[in-house]
């Protein structure tokens, strides 16, 4: 089982941009689908994007097309999740989880199994 620490939260401007890390130690993280999910304060979590255990397949939510891109190297057992055009709204914590499974994605909370204690970000308008 792996092991996640995120970082790279911090303050930035409206129509700026961020990139978070996902750090995961532990076995065989090249086997894990790798997902990032994010909770505002009064809210539900909810699904940023995923990757899948190659790298080769991703998914986002609609509201991170276009704007957020997330990569993996597996070699360096990272996650990364490159915010770009962020907005006000993109305020909250965000989550690394893994899933394991070698093929697809997982899109739900419910099927990831290992999650990092999060980072925050806060975008000002």
């Amino acid at each position: 089982q792996v092991q996640l620490v995120e970082s790279g939260g911090g303050l930035v401007q409206a129509g700026g941009s961020l990139t978070l890390s996902c750090a995961a130690s532990g076995r065989a993280f090249s086997t894990y689908s790798m997902g990032w999910f994010r909770q505002a304060p009064g809210k539900e979590r909810e699904f940023v994007g995923g990757i899948s255990s190659s790298g080769g397949r991703t998914y986002y939510g609609d509201f991170a097309k276009g704007r957020f891109t997330i990569s993996r190297d597996n070699a360096r057992n990272t996650v990364a999740l490159q915010m770009n055009n962020v907005k006000p709204e993109d305020t909250a914590v965000y989550y690394c989880a893994a899933d394991r499974r070698i093929v697809g994605v997982a899109t739900t909370d419910t099927e990831y199994d290992t999650w990092g204690r999060g980072t925050q970000v806060t975008v000002s308008s």
